[in-house]
């Protein structure tokens, strides 16, 4: 008993501790040797490399195909006696890896087949236990050790093994009597304990398939704590967590753990400033092993992201999926050496740089460091200019030098009014990407069109807006009516407060010279949606739940409802796991104020949102966990409101935010929802 009582106070403790708080520069410091890396290998090998994509006569399967397929788990575990990579070799991998330039390997040690890639202590349905025995993640470990390379595990919450793991699917013959999901939770913490402490120094803990109801902040919080009690250095993402928005892949929810945002197969427009994240992203078209998937992504295209998510202060994670024998694809061997080559010459485009200073650039990207108290801009040309000069718009700094990296060769600069022009060779170094690294003195002075920033431009009451010219040095004058605005007209100080219609012009200046373009905004007195009357409202809304399998949202009308009821707020996120049904919510939101309000509807699948018997966002069809929003001017009292929504299968969510135009969006919720009783 005294041995029982001291293990659950150890259980206990560890679930207590919370990692330490760290200030700004303590987290920049911990994260420094990933943002530096910039680059890196993501690995999916599991029991789902066997059948490699195929099926019962389909072939476009990966590592989804037991879900995907439907395929019975005591039917998928005799992959686990076909599993024998006899020609994997880690010396091989890691090495292939370090020549294409990447400075960090993430393996699945566990993906959501729930079979473990290596030895683990608290499962025998593992690796070891095949006919190939070896404990592959040990053997990676001493081959990253010994190159250099950081070793990164990704580690799947979601297991569709595991008889504790919940929820199940419709499908499934796995029974869910008896299942407890706090018992799986304590599964996974003894797992991730153990590949924190058997296998040395671990770059980055990468967890994924958080989406399903029965994960919450607490486990996640909780396994954020974990990970950094074990190895304090340690960086874990975002997904350890709740609050990821789909494959945009950064958390949108306060307060959730996780050190980076994880973009998924896209690379954000203007990247995420402020913020650290790194976009994942396959060569083909599947993360696990496809034997007819031959569509990989041309060696020029995969230099060009990894160059624009470098400018964008991003990492790239690029995915192999390797063959059931343990080797890469010959098509993935031929890009790593195509990236090695790249990345050989010009490397120092790429590591320890931060984004670019430039908003946009006609012939490529750009990436920056700093060099004492000058700064090296390198320029990214994938279109090599065909007349010679390369041309930096808008750039303040004196040049000092410039150099192709390629073989060095010096090049000449020259300034002509606001952008610098340098002479290039007439050929392009690199037909995939050339790099022209150009030294200035001080940090980059950038001149661009100030940036008019208001919530609305419908004006209710009044408004606040700013403008910002983006560069130090340079100083914003302004006019409101409708003239261009010259050296002597008013200098922007700080927000102004627009309270009627009238039309905005800013345009940037320095040393008493205009060196921007003009921008404008024209801003428009609005009328507010009248409110309605509502006699004897009743807190909440009313719902109507219904069962189909659709693609869109259908005419709910002509449908026959399964369920009805009423709920205080438009969100399911707490809801069990559910495929194939939709919801119809009715009632009125209650505005405060005459005002301009901005709805975010958030959902996965379908939506819509209908607000004074028009729709306001449209959010229909199939796709994961993403929001949409729009605004609109409401006077004082009841407005009518109606949501729809479906899920078709995999996660479900909707949720509908709200806020005054400038304002923190906030859930829709008690006292400002309400119903008739008919």
């Amino acid at each position: 008993m005294r041995l029982v009582a001291m293990a659950l106070l150890l259980v206990l403790a560890v679930f207590a501790w919370a990692a330490p708080q760290e200030t700004k520069a303590e987290k920049d410091a911990r994260m420094k040797w990933w943002k530096e890396a910039r680059f890196g290998l993501f690995l999916h090998w599991g029991l789902y490399a066997v059948p490699s994509g195929e099926w019962n006569g389909h072939t476009n399967y990966a590592e989804w195909i037991l879900e995907e397929a439907h395929i019975p788990v005591s039917t998928y575990e005799h992959f686990e006696q076909q599993f024998d990579p006899v020609k994997f070799d880690a010396d091989k991998w890691v090495t292939m890896a370090k020549n294409a330039g990447m400075k960090y390997i993430c393996i699945t040690t566990k993906h959501h087949e729930g079979f473990n890639m290596f030895d683990s202590k608290y499962s025998n349905y593992k690796i070891t236990n095949t006919p190939f025995k070896r404990d592959v993640m040990k053997e990676l470990a001493a081959a990253c050790k010994k190159h250099g390379l950081k070793m990164c595990w990704y580690h799947s919450i979601m297991d569709w093994h595991h008889p504790d793991y919940l929820p199940r699917r419709g499908w499934e013959d796995r029974p869910a009597a008896g299942a407890d999901m706090d018992r799986y939770v304590e599964y996974l913490r003894n797992e991730v304990s153990q590949l924190l402490t058997d296998y040395g120094p671990i770059g980055v803990m990468w967890f994924d398939g958080e989406w399903e109801s029965t994960w919450n902040h607490k486990y996640g919080q909780a396994l954020y704590d974990l990970c950094r009690k074990l190895q304090p250095n340690v960086i874990v993402n975002n997904r350890v967590d709740v609050g990821r928005r789909g494959m945009a892949g950064m958390s949108t929810s306060e307060g959730t753990a996780g050190d980076f945002g994880t973009p998924e197969q896209e690379i954000p427009a203007q990247g995420i400033p402020g913020s650290y994240w790194e976009t994942c992203m396959t060569m083909n078209d599947h993360w696990g092993y496809n034997k007819n998937d031959h569509d990989y992504k041309s060696s020029k295209d995969l230099i060009q992201k990894l160059v624009d998510i470098a400018s964008k202060g991003g990492n790239f994670l690029l995915n192999i999926g390797p063959t059931p024998e343990g080797e890469f694809p010959p098509l993935a061997q031929e890009r790593l050496k195509d990236l090695g080559a790249w990345t050989k010459v010009n490397g120092d485009a790429i590591y320890a740089t931060n984004a670019s200073p430039f908003p946009s650039l006609s012939w490529g990207r750009c990436t920056q460091k700093a060099k004492g108290n000058h700064t090296m801009l390198y320029l990214d040309v994938f279109d090599w200019p065909t007349n010679g000069k390369l041309v930096v718009p808008g750039i303040g700094n004196k040049p000092v030098r410039a150099s192709l990296l390629a073989g060095h060769k010096s090049l000449s600069v020259s300034r002509q009014d606001t952008d610098l022009v340098i002479d290039v060779p007439a050929a392009a170094p690199d037909e995939n990407c050339s790099v022209v690294a150009l030294e200035v003195e001080g940090k980059p002075v950038v001149y661009q069109s100030p940036a008019i920033e208001a919530a609305t431009t419908m004006v209710v009451q009044s408004i606040p807006v700013t403008l910002d010219s983006k560069a130090e040095g340079v100083e914003v004058r302004y006019t409101l009516d409708g003239s261009d605005p010259t050296a002597s007209s008013t200098l922007y100080t700080g927000p102004l407060q627009i309270d009627r219609a009238e039309t905005l012009k800013a345009r940037s200046f320095a040393d008493g010279r205009a060196v921007s373009q003009v921008v404008s905004q024209e801003f428009t007195t609005t009328t507010p949606q009248a409110a309605t009357e509502v006699a004897d409202p009743k807190p909440g809304v009313s719902f109507k739940m219904y069962a189909g399998d659709w693609d869109a949202l259908p005419d709910f009308s002509s449908l026959t409802p399964q369920e009805s009821g009423t709920m205080s707020g438009v969100d399911i996120s707490k809801w069990p796991s559910k495929e194939h049904f939709g919801i119809v919510a009715t009632g009125y939101v209650n505005a405060p104020t005459d005002a301009v309000y901005q709805f975010q509807l958030s959902s996965d699948d379908g939506s819509k949102l209908v607000l004074d018997g028009k729709t306001l966002i449209d959010h229909d069809g199939t796709h994961s966990l993403t929001a949409k929003a729009a605004s609109i001017a409401l006077a004082k009292g009841f407005h009518s409101i109606e949501v729809q929504y479906f899920n078709k299968t995999g996660g479900l969510g909707l949720e509908l935010a709200w806020c005054k135009a400038g304002g923190k969006l906030a859930q829709v919720g008690t006292g400002e929802l309400f119903h008739r009783e008919d």
